[in-house]
């Protein structure tokens, strides 16, 4: 903040009244013969405008999943017949009991500002929830309730890291954490796992990976984008690493929780022994309750980061809606996992899964893990691209971006290609 207060002093004043009054003289002098000379001006100044952007910013690059999902929306909305999987959504209507508790708060006046952390009584719920079904201890000032977990997730890489500090990335990932590691100022580093230990991190390479700069791991279990959940054996062995490091923490982005398979089970890695207090567990509402639009998240962590992010919320956009959290608390009263609501998306999600597995694996020349959680499937599928590689009436598929382009074109299918999450030799389906 220093370095900015000093920038915004050495730069001249400008007196303004001054400055506007020339223009006033300039538009009074104009006559109607002249607009064309004056538009012609105008084009000339905008053109002469310094359109430089924070150079944090110019680095970000646009997600591919929102590109074909809005692709996709505005084929249909020509009128062909296409196929969308690529959209990380769920394609539920959000339960009777939540629409209802939205409608009552609007009815009954609840549209003011919350508390910047969130309403009392959420909080409380989502404490209560925490321990009842991830067996975590946490005061309300622990809690952060944010306009969905992206901005939960942002807020807490923001509030961690900085130019110096390296992110450590397991691939495939979901799309905006390296963009939001960008945007902190910190260096991504990118970890490649394999289809063949089920995309999940390996001990070793993790431990390779750490560098006295590594500031946080993250971990997404149910996977976004491969449907991997990582088993209680194998965070245990994560966690042993981490305890050995003093900066490293964990960010663990815990969103698709409920939507899971048996026999896989969920572990939060908060819960695992010494990891509470290196580790800053995201939620939210949207996968498993179907809420996507509500826009409602939550952190949970040891309260000096958990008052960073506050921090940073209040600066930019202030509290979740009041609407949204009222129908979020509904929806943690629907009971333990969602209750049957939930339990209902959730075996229509596995046998959607099974039907999709069950196919892909029965297509010579695809590799695929076993996809025990959250609703996408990465197969591997190298053997339908590269060098030699034609379709009929399509041409050359040198990768897998161009195999996606040609199954959007001629099967009127949309899928993401695995380079958006960081691993070129799959696809994404959802």
């Amino acid at each position: 903040m220093a370095g900015t207060a000093t920038w915004l002093s050495s730069r001249p004043a400008v007196d303004l009244s001054r400055r506007q009054s020339g223009v006033g003289r300039q538009i009074v002098s104009v006559r109607a013969p002249q607009r064309a000379s004056v538009q012609a001006q105008r084009l000339r100044v905008v053109s002469e405008v310094d359109q430089s952007l924070n150079p944090r910013v110019a680095a970000l690059q646009p997600s591919k999943t929102m590109a074909l999902t809005d692709l996709a929306r505005s084929l249909k909305e020509k009128g062909v017949p296409v196929i969308g999987l690529a959209a990380g959504e769920p394609d539920f209507d959000t339960p009777d009991a939540i629409i209802e508790a939205g409608v009552a708060a609007i009815k009954g006046g609840d549209t003011r500002y919350t508390p910047n952390n969130g309403t009392s009584d959420l909080i409380s719920g989502i404490c209560k929830k925490l321990e009842v079904e991830n067996g975590l201890k946490y005061e309300p000032e622990n809690i952060v309730v944010s306009n969905g977990a992206k901005q939960s997730i942002a807020q807490a890489v923001i509030a961690t890291c900085g130019p110096g500090d390296e992110v450590i990335i397991p691939a495939p990932y979901w799309v905006s954490y390296p963009e939001m590691v960008r945007l902190s100022g910190a260096t991504g580093v990118i970890l490649p796992t394999s289809v063949d230990d089920n995309f999940m991190v390996s001990p070793a390479d993790l431990e390779a990976a750490i560098t006295p700069n590594t500031r946080v791991l993250i971990l997404c279990t149910p996977s976004n984008p491969t449907g991997s959940v990582y088993t209680k054996e194998r965070l245990e062995a994560i966690a042993k690493i981490v305890a050995q490091h003093p900066r490293l923490l964990v960010i663990s982005d815990e969103i698709y929780e409920h939507i899971i398979y048996a026999p896989a089970e969920h572990h939060s890695f908060a819960a695992l022994p010494g990891m509470w207090e290196r580790t800053l567990t995201v939620n939210g509402f949207s996968k498993c309750f179907a809420m996507t639009g509500w826009r409602l998240g939550y952190l949970a962590g040891p309260k000096h980061f958990a008052v960073a992010a506050a921090r940073i919320q209040s600066q930019t956009t202030s509290g979740a809606s009041s609407i949204s959290q009222v129908a979020g608390l509904a929806a943690l009263n629907m009971g333990v996992a969602g209750g049957e609501p939930v339990a209902e998306m959730v075996k229509a999600f596995e046998e959607r899964r099974n039907f999709v597995v069950e196919r892909l694996r029965n297509i010579e020349g695809i590799k695929l893990g076993s996809p025990d959680g959250a609703f996408y499937v990465m197969p591997d599928v190298t053997a339908f691209f590269g060098p030699g590689v034609e379709a009929k009436d399509f041409g050359p598929i040198p990768d897998v971006d161009t195999l996606c382009r040609y199954l959007i074109e001629k099967a009127q299918v949309a899928l993401v290609p695995g380079d958006a999450f960081g691993i070129d030799t799959c696809l994404r389906i959802s």
